[in-house]
């Protein structure tokens, strides 16, 4: 049973005129997520630019240079709703040197959709944007096989591209692969299932995206409870109190459960979960709470609760797989601020490992340079203990981000390993 008000975050990803923007059209005007203004607008474009019908991929392509260059270069964000679910749609562009876009765009999501040309088959950005999906641990990757039309809706066709993404995939951490022969441009087996192929027994993408089980892609064994503020309001009524909020990073807390704070290692017990003017008994992850504790510790932003028996890594050596978003590359042994779940310290990169060269996925210990889009495992010294997950375990305690505290701007984005 799907939760109705369930969200899914899903990001596209494909090559270039692989048909992204197409499928995420159909996806919407399928499903009756479009404005009728909207459509109106687009209809004018679509007669301008010589198209008999609508043209699908105007839906997406928000920023005017793609609309003009007919390519997806930011990160669209998207949304709509179905009577089962509702959706966020991350539209990440292909091109290698927006790598770093991707990585932004699927940092979040529960699901990510690989178009590949049924003509073309696995080619070097498909292995690309694979690797991406799976050192991000995107926990669901569908694998659209799109202009199927082009290819006569041939099961021939279809089948080489399942040998060959298998092929490569064995050697990544992807949990769950699906693939699902489609034309977005005719709309078979995205909304609606195609009569051009009836040898494909599977459901359409839609169907597919509402019934995915996501809830078990949160971590519920390992409670963690980053603390972003303290909350004294000194009113009638509340003179005495003082609680802890943020949101659950994993696992569940309840009322009376004895816990530990970090970095002090003081327990307590949980006094008291408030969610606006609700009591709970008890908070779990993605939820935004405020906790009050019995014992009067001296908690702050940046502070961890945990469970007695079950903590994080509370240390100032981190391995990281870094993704470099910035446009000016890493000066050598530079200072830069840290920022882990609601914690914020000072932190240096100690040591380049080694870089991936994103489309043959080999390492290349030679090559110590730190550029933007690059993708390299590095070690990075904190000056206080971080408390850390591996990302794979919990994506949220697992993940940092560089900022340059001369301009205040994210240069880099890692997943701690």
């Amino acid at each position: 049973m799907v939760d109705n008000n369930q969200l899914l975050r899903f990001t596209t990803a494909g090559s270039v005129d692989d048909g992204k923007s197409t499928l995420i059209g159909r996806l919407l005007y399928d499903s009756k997520s479009i404005f009728e203004d909207q459509l109106e607008a687009i209809e004018t474009t679509s007669k301008k630019k010589g198209h008999d019908g609508v043209d699908l991929a105007l839906f997406t392509d928000g920023l005017r240079d793609e609309r003009e260059q007919g390519i997806t270069i930011d990160v669209a964000y998207r949304y709509f709703t179905t009577p089962k679910r509702k959706f966020i749609i991350a539209d990440t562009p292909g091109h290698i040197q927006y790598t770093r876009n991707m990585v932004t765009g699927a940092s979040t999501a529960n699901a990510a959709i690989i178009l590949v040309d049924a003509r073309h088959g696995v080619i070097e950005q498909t292995r690309r944007h694979s690797f991406i999906a799976s050192l991000l641990q995107i926990p669901h990757v569908i694998v659209c096989i799109n202009k199927m039309d082009l290819v006569d809706f041939s099961e021939e066709a279809y089948n080489t591209v399942i040998n060959q993404f298998e092929e490569f995939s064995s050697k990544m951490m992807v949990k769950d692969v699906r693939f699902i022969p489609i034309s977005a441009l005719l709309g078979d087996n995205v909304v609606n299932r195609s009569q051009n192929m009836d040898w494909y027994q599977g459901a359409p993408l839609l169907h597919t995206l509402e019934t995915l089980h996501i809830s078990s892609d949160i971590n519920k064994v390992d409670a963690r409870f980053p603390v972003q503020t303290v909350l004294r309001p000194q009113r009638d009524g509340f003179i005495d109190y003082r609680g802890y909020a943020g949101r659950v990073a994993g696992g569940v807390l309840r009322k009376g459960d004895e816990v530990a704070v970090l970095p002090s290692g003081f327990t307590s017990k949980i006094k008291s979960i408030n969610l606006y003017d609700k009591e709970l008994d008890e908070a779990y992850a993605p939820m935004s709470v405020a906790i009050t504790l019995e014992d009067d510790i001296d908690i702050s932003r940046g502070d961890m609760i945990v469970r007695p028996n079950n903590r994080p890594d509370a240390t100032q050596d981190i391995e990281v797989m870094l993704c470099w978003l910035h446009n000016n590359p890493a000066k050598p042994r530079a200072k830069y601020s840290i920022r882990h779940t609601s914690n914020e310290q000072k932190a240096m990169i100690k040591e380049v490992i080694y870089k991936i060269n994103i489309n043959t996925l080999e390492r290349n210990i030679e090559d110590k340079s730190l550029t933007m889009n690059d993708i390299l495992k590095v070690k990075i010294r904190t000056t206080k203990p971080l408390m850390v997950d591996a990302y794979r375990e919990n994506r949220t305690t697992g993940s940092i981000i560089l900022v340059d505290d001369t301009t205040n701007e994210t240069v880099a984005a890692g997943m701690i390993v």
